[in-house]
């Protein structure tokens, strides 16, 4: 069987070889005769031979200019590589391979064009109906541009169409343009602008020969027709409010810009919306009000008179009658009048201190503004109103307070269960503090509650608090502690009349029932091994500490873990052991003492591993003799049988 195997494998040998020898030296090329490449992109050439085992290759073009290109050559195949196209690219390249049996040459030629991006539309100005403007078509980056066709449309109404013939100078990068000029319609509104741009190179395959851009034709129409009413006259009295809209026709449509008309003939612009209302109107409101209706293709406008006639005066002050405001704040007492041109101001208190604070008046409005506020400030302020011959006053009282911060919770020492602790709610900075109430709460139950009724002797910022003494459990734990600060200040608006801090309560336990246990026991002989676990309860979890007492020295430390382990012990390793749990709150200790004992002398010492040892190798001899005997016998009749064997041991 072997023998027939060799012969057909050498008769497939031969057959291989002569198959081998029977296949001529051939050469192709990829693509085989011609590519169109864009430039900027990578094109390869790749030249492969067969017939030939070990070919040489080599690269050129049809009129030896440069490659302008990258050759790697592997096996059978050679590839050129052009990163990126250019115009020097644009070649007939030859790729001739050599192997011992002969030369051959395979051509390939490399056409290039560029058309990369969609053309663009621009136009001249806005299309305004009726106004002609000039729309442009421009195809980008085109090569070669005599092969160049563009089309302009309007909808689907064809403008103007261009073939560029001429023909080209030189190799490069052209960007070509068509125009049209046209005078839009209101028929134009809404119609698309297109411009198609195509080249004539019919081998593209990848890259698009057809290149289109649209664009929605935006046909303006300048403001027209622009008129205001105005709502209820044209002539008010001083008080009165007015409203005024204006309308203008045009596409888009029209912004609206609403402008008086200075002393000096100027537009001072005062709102953008169409409607326009004017209150509490003063005799100065008279004038001109111009409408402009505005958009990008133009202006329109119009205007109207309004006469403001005199009227009796009234005094205004703000934020009220009385405010309520934080020491160390600004606030600021507006004083505002209504029906007089030219008024005069002044400020005083009511008991002719001093002001403390910055007066500004301007037109018919004045501002006393205090800042920072502070006790100076507490009084009854009077703004005192002169307009010709008449006269009169508004009265705004200023009372302080002082209610900055939360409340601040503090205990007087670690919470543990069974240890009392003194809580502290502090309340900062307060004033006036005979309006202050504090509660504490432990969940929704009350432990304490104070209100600070004391006559205050001075004015000044107090800190005060709300303490008690209380004992926790571990029931406590999860509690919320709750302090609620209340100032009863009526007047208050805007700041928070109560005020409040919570904290959630954590009970600790300190570390206690704290346990040794020892295993197999204290007492032990030398070589032996020794695990001593500790355990201690309490909140948080006790850390494990174990040290060994030493005479004359400090305690050593051993280990951090729950159980210490002791190995093949010896004598000097009796002792004291000192298990130790600590928590934040506490430590706990247990003691045990270690016992090691020497063995005796006299003693036979048989340790369990020997015995074991001992009786195993009384079984493995005779059992290796006997497999021995019969592996002999086996060899003496050529086969064995342990059945055999056994029957004429019988």
């Amino acid at each position: 069987m072997h023998r027939k195997m060799v012969v057909i494998f050498g008769a497939s040998n031969i057959l291989w070889m002569v198959f081998a020898a029977s296949q001529a030296f051939k050469i192709e090329i990829f693509p085989e005769s011609k590519i169109i490449a864009q430039i900027g992109d990578t094109v390869s050439l790749t030249c492969s031979t067969t017939g030939c085992e070990f070919p040489t290759f080599s690269w050129r073009t049809q009129i030896d200019s440069p490659l302008n290109a990258k050759v790697r050559s592997e096996g059978t195949s050679s590839t050129l590589t052009m990163d990126p196209v250019g115009f020097g690219n644009e070649h007939s390249y030859l790729c001739t391979a050599t192997c011992p049996s002969g030369k051959q040459e395979k051509e390939i030629k490399v056409e290039i064009y560029s058309f990369p991006e969609d053309p663009e539309i621009r136009l001249s100005g806005l299309p305004e109906v009726g106004k002609p403007v000039t729309v442009t078509c421009l195809v980008p980056n085109v090569y070669p541009f005599d092969r160049l066709e563009m089309h302009l449309l309007k909808g689907d109404h064809l403008m103007k169409s261009h073939e560029f013939l001429d023909p080209m100078d030189k190799q490069s990068l052209e960007t070509k343009s068509l125009e049209v000029t046209f005078t839009p319609t209101n028929e134009d509104i809404g119609k698309t602008l297109v411009c198609q741009a195509k080249l004539h190179v019919y081998e593209i395959d990848v890259k698009p020969k057809e290149r289109e851009t649209t664009k929605k034709l935006e046909v303006y129409i300048s403001p027209k027709n622009t008129v205001i009413s105005v709502n209820p006259s044209t002539r008010l009295q001083e008080g009165d409010s007015v409203t005024m809209t204006c309308f203008s026709e045009g596409l888009p449509a029209p912004q609206i810009l609403w402008s008086k008309t200075l002393d000096n003939g100027n537009l001072q612009v005062i709102s953008e919306n169409a409607t326009l209302t004017l209150i509490a109107m003063r005799m100065e409101d008279s004038g001109i009000y111009v409408c402009e209706g505005v958009n990008l293709a133009g202006r329109d406008r119009t205007q109207v008179e309004l006469i403001v006639q005199e009227k009796l005066f009234t005094v205004e002050v703000s934020p009220g009658p009385r405010i309520a405001a934080q020491i160390g704040d600004s606030v600021v007492l507006t004083c505002r009048v209504m029906g007089c041109e030219s008024p005069s101001f002044s400020w005083r208190t009511q008991i002719d201190s001093p002001l403390s604070g910055k007066v500004r008046s301007e037109g018919t409005t004045s501002m006393l503004t205090l800042s920072p506020v502070s006790f100076e400030n507490e009084h009854s302020y009077l703004c005192i109103v002169t307009c010709g011959r008449k006269k009169l006053e508004k009265e705004i009282k200023v009372d302080l307070y002082s209610f900055p911060r939360d409340p601040e919770i503090e205990m007087s020492d670690l919470l543990v269960d069974g240890n009392s602790v003194t809580v502290s709610c502090k309340v900062p900075d307060v004033y006036p503090f005979d309006r202050l109430e504090i509660e504490l709460l432990k969940g929704e139950s009350i432990m304490k509650n104070k209100n600070f009724l004391d006559d205050e002797d001075n004015k000044s910022l107090e800190t005060k608090s709300l303490e008690m003494v209380f004992i926790p459990s571990t029931e406590d734990t999860g509690k919320v502690l709750v302090c609620q600060a209340k100032l009863h200040i009526d007047e208050m608006e805007f700041e928070p009349k109560q005020r409040q801090s919570t904290q959630t309560l954590y009970v600790n336990v300190a570390p206690r029932d704290t346990t040794i246990l020892v295993s197999p026991s204290s007492i032990l002989e030398e070589g032996s091994s020794v695990n001593m676990t500790c355990s201690s309860s309490g909140l948080p979890a006790p850390k494990i500490l174990w040290w060994r007492l030493q005479n004359d020295r400090d305690p050593q430390l051993l280990s951090e873990n729950t159980t210490l382990t002791l190995i093949s012990t010896k004598i000097e390793d009796s002792g004291i052991y000192v298990c130790e749990g600590i928590n934040q709150a506490g430590t706990s200790r247990k003691e045990v003492e270690l016992i090691i004992q020497g063995r005796e002398n006299n003693k036979d010492y048989f340790s369990p591993e020997l015995l074991v040892l001992y009786c195993a190798s009384s079984l493995i001899i005779p059992a290796i003799g006997m497999i021995i005997y019969f592996a002999r016998k086996a060899n003496m009749k050529g086969s064995y049988s342990l059945v055999e064997a056994q029957k004429s041991k019988v």
